[in-house]
Parts: C-alpha cells; sequence; structure tokens
C-alpha cells in the first residue's frame, strides 16, 4: 500500500511541475524551462524504474523460496489428486460402483485444476495472487474434512470432485505463474523442481492411505491428510512472494496468442498427450487386481513405482532442458507414452507390469514437468505481464482432456467386457497425435532448422 502511494504522490509531483512549465512559459527563460523539464524527466524515469523490476533474477534467496513454496502447493494440489488410483481401488471394493463411474471423481478434479486457470491466471496479473491463493486454501480444508465424513457416492463428488478441485483451480495455476516470473534461463529446472511436488505428494498420501486406512479407517486417515495440508498453506501463505506489478488492465483470455500458430498448435498437441496421459494412473491398479489378481497392497505398489520414478525424470530432462531447448527435450516422450500403451496389451504378468510402470511413469512424469516451461517460450515478443492469462488458456484446453480421458477410459474398459485393449489403443493413438503435433510447434517455430535450442 506505502508503494502504491509513494508512486501516486510521484505522479502528481510530476503533474504539478508540468503545469509549472505551462503557467511559466512565457517568463521564464529557455535555460530554467530546460531545468524544469530535467527535472520532470528524471522523476518520471524513477516513477518507471520502480515499476518495471527489470528481468527475472534467474536465482537468489526470494526465487528459491517461491520455488520450494510452489512444489509445497503442488505436493498438496497434484500430489494428491496422482495418489487418486489409492482411493480408486478403494471405492470400488467398498461401494461396488462401477470403475468408469468412481473415475468421474478424479477426473473431475483435474478438469478443475487446470480449467479455471484462465480466470486465476488473469487474476495473478493483476495483483490479486494472495487473495486468490487463500482462498483455495479455504476451499482446500473444507474439503478434505467434508471427505473424511462422507460414505455416500454424490458426497464424495461434492467434497473430493467439487471441492478439491476449485481449491486446486485457485492454487495451481497462480502458483506456477509466479514462479515462472523468477526465472528465464534457469525456467524449465525451475518448474521442474516444483513439479517433483507431485511425486512426494503421490508417494507420501498413497503411503499414508496404505498404512493408516487398516488401523483407523477411512474418516481419520483422511483427516491425517487435512491436518498435513494445513500446516502446508500456513508455510506457503506466509512465504509467497509476487515479483512483477499489476497488470490492472486486460481481457481475461487473450484472444491474440491463438493468433500465433506456435502457442495454438502446442495447446492442442497438449490435449492430445493429457487425454490418455492419466489412465494408467487411475488404472493400473484395477488392471492388476481385476486382470493379473495381485492384493490390494501390490495394486497400491504399482501405483508408487510409476509416481516415484518422477523424482529421477522430472529433475533430469529438466536441467538439460535449459542447455539443449525445453521443446527438444520434450517431443520423444509422448511417443515413448504412445508405445508403452500399446505395449500394455501385451501384459500377462505382474513382472511385466511393473517393467510398464517404470517407464511409463519415467515418461509420462517428463511430460507433466516440461510443459508449463515451454508455454513462456511460444511468443517471438515474450511479455512477462501475460504469463498468468497465457499459462491459465493453457492450462484450460487441457482441462477438457484430463476431465474426458479417465472416464472414456472406463467406458471402453466397460464395453469391451473389462479387456483394457480398447483403452490402450485409444490412448496410444493419442499420445502419438500429440506427438506429432509437438514436432509441428517446432517447425512453425524454427522451421526444419534441427539444431536450434527450442
Amino acid at each position: 500500500m506505502a508503494a502504491v502511494q509513494g508512486q501516486t504522490s510521484d505522479y502528481r509531483e510530476e503533474e504539478e511541475g508540468v503545469r509549472t512549465l505551462e503557467q511559466n512559459k512565457g517568463a521564464a527563460t529557455q535555460g530554467e524551462q530546460s531545468i524544469d523539464i530535467s527535472r520532470v524527466l528524471s522523476r518520471r524515469s524513477a516513477v518507471s524504474s520502480r515499476q518495471d523490476p527489470g528481468p527475472p533474477p534467474d536465482g537468489g534467496t526470494t526465487a528459491w523460496v517461491q520455488v520450494l513454496c510452489v512444489h509445497l502447493t503442488i505436493f498438496n494440489t497434484f500430489g494428491f489428486f496422482t495418489s487418486f488410483g489409492v482411493y480408486q481401488t478403494y471405492y470400488e471394493n467398498t461401494l461396488g460402483i462401477q470403475p468408469s463411474v468412481i473415475s468421474w471423481i478424479g477426473s473431475i478434479q483435474v478438469f478443475l485444476l487446470f480449467c479455471m486457470g484462465t480466470w486465476t491466471g488473469r487474476a495473478t496479473d493483476a495483483g490479486l495472487f494472495h487473495y486468490v491463493y487463500i482462498a483455495g486454501a479455504f476451499f482446500q480444508l473444507l474439503g478434505i474434512f467434508t471427505m473424511a465424513q462422507s460414505t455416500k457416492v454424490w458426497q464424495l463428488f461434492l467434497s473430493q470432485a467439487v471441492c478439491l478441485g476449485i481449491a486446486n483451480g485457485l492454487q495451481f495455476c497462480p502458483s506456477m505463474a509466479l514462479v515462472s516470473t523468477y526465472f528465464a534461463r534457469k525456467r524449465a529446472f525451475a518448474l521442474g523442481i516444483t513439479a517433483l511436488g507431485s511425486c512426494t505428494g503421490g508417494v507420501v498420501f498413497p503411503i499414508i492411505v496404505q498404512q493408516c486406512l487398516p488401523r483407523f479407517g477411512f474418516p481419520w486417515t483422511i483427516r491425517i491428510i487435512g491436518f498435513i495440508m494445513l500446516v502446508l498453506n500456513v508455510v506457503t501463505i506466509a512465504l509467497y512472494r509476487t515479483r512483477l506489478p499489476p497488470r490492472k488492465s486486460g481481457p481475461i483470455v487473450d484472444w491474440a496468442s491463438f493468433k500465433e500458430a506456435p502457442y495454438s498448435i502446442y495447446c492442442v498437441a497438449m490435449f492430445f498427450s493429457f487425454w490418455g496421459l492419466y489412465f494408467s494412473f487411475f488404472y493400473i491398479g484395477s488392471f492388476g487386481r481385476n486382470v493379473l489378481g495381485v492384493s490390494y497392497q501390490q495394486s497400491i505398489n504399482l501405483l508408487l513405482v510409476q509416481v516415484c520414478l518422477g523424482f529421477i525424470f522430472r529433475l533430469l530432462p529438466t536441467y538439460y532442458a535449459d542447455k539443449i531447448g525445453t521443446l527438444n527435450v520434450l517431443i520423444p516422450f509422448p511417443f515413448i507414452c504412445g508405445i508403452m500403451m500399446f505395449g500394455w496389451i501385451g501384459i500377462h504378468s505382474v513382472g511385466t507390469l511393473y517393467v510398464f510402470a517404470v517407464i511409463y511413469g519415467s515418461a509420462s512424469s517428463v511430460i507433466q514437468a516440461l510443459w508449463p516451461a515451454m508455454i513462456g517460450s511460444l511468443s517471438r515478443t515474450p511479455d512477462l505481464k501475460k504469463a498468468g492469462v497465457r499459462m491459465g488458456m493453457a492450462f484450460t484446453i487441457v482441462s477438457f482432456s484430463s476431465f474426458t480421458g479417465p472416464p472414456l477410459a472406463g467406458a471402453l474398459i466397460q464395453q469391451a467386457g473389462g479387456s483394457y485393449t480398447y483403452a490402450n489403443v485409444w490412448a496410444g493413438t493419442s499420445f502419438f497425435v500429440g506427438g506429432i503435433l509437438l514436432l509441428a510447434t517446432r517447425f512453425s517455430l524454427v522451421g526444419w532448422n534441427w539444431r536450434v535450442r527450442i
């Protein structure tokens, strides 16, 4: 507030100086006018310098503290969602509901996480980051503690899908946009560290469920998770710091961005890449139990193996992405995921399923870690003040594929009488389309020059 008052005072002094020049134009000498004009211009320069914080620092204590905060935010949001496979299997066994019906809970949760990005991203650019984030913390705690009391599908839908989905949407995109303003050359690596939050959360939360559910029951298991979320929200709210001045004017949707071929093609590429991405995270446990006959504990271990590989593959590729180009590193991995989806058709043993979990978990973690880092490089004239709205628009597009993907997979499994073949073919084809469109994105940026770092 003090900073805003200071800037207002400077502007008033500037206007008074200009008025004084106009009133004394006839009486003052040329030399006196030059002195007054130089004073006014020097004030204007000082105000502008305070408004423009300069290029991203690419490091420093404040910048890396923001990386830590976003990591904790993603731990609470995406990490909890990534572990949905634990609840998918539990709900099947306790509620006796079809997998495709249960998967709507997870898909709506991730839909709201991404979909709200257009509005929350613009709010971040407008200087409302802390208000939006605190509102997200309120919805998150409300959702998790009401989820602990839920015993019916409609109650889980309202608490886990809607309430937690809104909370994730209010926190995820703004925090990702904020940390992007602190890094340029090291952006991919910084966002890779933040993305590790989905791995740490995706490991910690299933372990809590695995260990606490048999001892304390469902309500207290979820309450323990809720208290963890409460502590992490207190820490992040206290430590988050915005860097750029607010951009008050501007539309919620920057339609001009869609006129840029690289941005538009990239958004469609990520739509197809994410359409089949969460299929395995939702259903690998169910496949192990229903097709291969593994125990509930083993089905959780399969999910943990798939998630744990992200610890390596969310950091190593992002480190090299800053050196050889984010898009260059990203392009092969949708094809790898597609190959693994087709390979899933031939899996008939538990050992082979673990191999699938290792390879697919590694490749899919790279896609999840790198794709936000590329958004800021898709314009020939990058504007960090639009980082929130451009990232939010891309998140909203991806939200529709994340929303429809898992239920579509469940419907295909049900249609095939419990066989996963139709779902595997659909997901694998979706990945290949996404990979081809990423190649088209690169061509729209630099043509056929494969040596360019992009």
